[in-house]
């Protein structure tokens, strides 16, 4: 078989990633949440026809969907295996998060793509969709004990046979969600993005023919492996061991450890998180699909040179018992994974850079606080608002994390809060950074946000969220950043949870204030190792306080060396 030449290999990695990309726009311009629509909390791939693996993905989706989707995929092939009829037109709807899913609420569609009347690969978009019932609007049940309490769980089911819509499971659908048209024009969506992919490949096909371009797939993946073994092979070979805690399962106020064993033996990796608790209660249990997703998550923003596919994974064993939160098999809760995957990739984190300390990179926030807002417009028409918020990045080795930031989980974006008032009854009275909410060091962290929302009607009130107990770390002599703090206002005063990040069944009446309040990103090096121009800059803007500058930093401000402060808008 002659090997491609460079020039097309690179042609076609373009063209490729292209398809994926305008997969991913089609999606976010026809969504109907803003979760899609703003946030981009979605993404598709290619798939290998055999195996599932990833071939490749879109620049712009969440990266711990395109790691998760290859199991999803698999669980396709599994299902057509034991059922067969599989034939052009068919396409596979489902949201199992123990079948290569993440949690209910992000529903995957799976279509096969044949060339010449065989098989050729997969192609595949996932979602997260409004509402699909539970007993939580939104789906963030943090008193979740199983995961019938969290909403309607889809298997991999035929959406389209050959062409044909299957109504039925429309309505399924639609009977099970609070809000069933946003869920609807998610689903078209979607289906849109897989016919666009769909018309793009077959272009791509016809101009360079099938075998060409799967002599790419398998180079592209040939090229994974090789770097990612090499990347592995600069680091010294050893076991490292980094673990964190999550505030609680949201039943009860135990923490959960998430403990990772990492060995580097050559060119090869083993992550084992046997040390890590057992399968709790409420919703921070994780499927093993999840937990070795955001593996490969964690392992691309460390080796960021490193092509996204499954080539990439090839050296890396992971261990990841049953015995523990992060494989849990059905019906344990699943919910609140994002606040699982986001301990799971710290720890990745601390583990490689106790390896490598060149590459040490302070804790990020580590919560999306989940928060969902819910009740009826006037009209008696529901509304169900969720949104994720921001905070900061950690401090690294180069610079200061980024302020008002997402997670490392993601390319996802904040939604505005002028398209959030727009779509639903509320008002947001703040939305600003927080002021000495970011770790001190040499490099600080990224600064935490403070939002403030009333609700224009009487409205119902979820947050999964965490760091309320145990806060971002800080490394190389870096300081912790602050706590994740909520409150909402009542007729006797403020209110916050007992559980610090989770809470349900808060009732406030129209005016009455929810407040959050997120978390920095932890430090990176010594506090007084800062320069002394960047704390009075820090100061002048608002992002440090003079207490904290003369305690943290052993910087003296006097009037005579800066302006005072007039507050810091995100």
């Amino acid at each position: 078989m002659t090997a491609i030449d460079p020039v097309t290999l690179a042609v076609l990695k373009g063209r490729l990633e292209q398809i994926a990309d305008e997969m991913d726009a089609t999606l976010y311009r026809s969504a109907f949440n803003p979760i899609i629509a703003e946030a981009r909390d979605a993404c598709h791939g290619l798939y290998h026809a055999e195996t599932g693996d990833t071939l490749v993905q879109g620049t712009k989706g969440l990266p711990i969907f395109v790691g998760a989707m290859a199991f999803a995929v698999r669980a396709v092939i599994e299902k057509v295996a034991r059922d067969g009829d599989l034939q052009p037109g068919d396409s596979f709807l489902f949201n199992d998060p123990y079948a290569g899913g993440t949690h209910l609420n992000d529903f995957r569609l799976v279509r096969p793509i044949f060339r010449g009347g065989k098989l050729y690969c997969w192609l595949a978009s996932v979602g997260h969709w409004l509402d699909i019932g539970g007993n939580v609007p939104g789906g963030f049940n943090a008193r979740a004990t199983e995961s019938f309490q969290e909403g309607v769980r889809i298997p991999p089911v035929k959406l389209f046979k050959a062409g044909v819509l299957n109504h039925d499971i429309i309505e399924i659908l639609s009977a099970n969600s609070r809000v069933p048209v946003s869920n609807y024009g998610d689903l078209n969506g979607q289906l849109n993005a897989l016919d666009l992919g769909e018309r793009r490949l077959a272009e791509l096909l016809d101009a360079y023919g099938e075998n060409i371009v799967a002599q790419a797939f398998d180079a592209f993946s040939d090229r994974a492996e090789a770097m990612m073994r090499a990347a592995i092979r600069a680091l010294p070979d050893g076991i490292y061991s980094f673990e964190d805690y999550l505030d609680n399962d949201g039943i009860t106020p135990d923490r959960l450890t998430i403990a990772l064993d990492l060995t580097v033996d050559g060119e090869k990796m083993t992550l084992d998180f046997s040390r890590s608790s057992a399968p709790c209660a409420g919703p921070l249990n994780i499927a093993y699909s999840t937990a070795a997703a955001c593996c490969y998550v964690a392992l691309k923003h460390v080796f960021t040179d490193v092509p996204a596919n499954a080539g990439c994974l090839r050296p890396i064993t992971f261990v990841i018992p049953e015995t523990t939160l992060l494989g849990v098999k059905p019906p344990k809760p699943v919910g609140g994974y994002t606040e699982t995957i986001l301990r799971v990739i710290g720890v990745v984190f601390g583990a490689l850079a106790k390896a490598d300390p060149a590459r040490a990179t302070a804790a990020p926030f580590g919560t999306i606080n989940a928060l969902s807002l819910a009740g009826h417009r006037p009209d008696g028409s529901r509304w169900v608002m969720f949104s994720f918020f921001g905070g900061g990045l950690g401090g690294n080795p180069e610079s200061d994390g980024l302020s008002h930031a997402n997670n490392p989980i993601s390319m996802a974006t904040i939604p505005p809060a002028e398209i959030l008032e727009a779509a639903y009854p509320v008002l947001f009275t703040q939305w600003a950074l927080r002021p000495d909410s970011a770790g001190a060091g040499a490099h600080r962290g990224g600064l935490g946000a403070v939002y403030e929302i009333e609700p224009l009607t009487d409205a119902d009130v979820f947050l999964l969220g965490e760091r309320g107990i145990y806060p971002p770390f800080g490394v190389a002599g870096g300081t912790p950043a602050a706590l994740n703090v909520f409150s909402w206002e009542t007729e006797d005063g403020e209110r916050s949870p007992p559980l610090a990040s989770k809470v349900t069944d808060v009732k406030v009446r129209a005016g009455q204030r929810v407040r959050l309040e997120t978390p920095g990103g932890g430090g990176y090096g010594d506090p007084k190792d800062r320069k002394r121009e960047d704390v009075e800059r820090d100061v002048r803007q608002g992002l440090v306080s003079v207490e904290a500058a003369r305690t943290l930093y052993g910087v003296e401000i006097t009037p005579d060396t800066t302006i005072p402060a007039q507050g810091a808008a995100a």
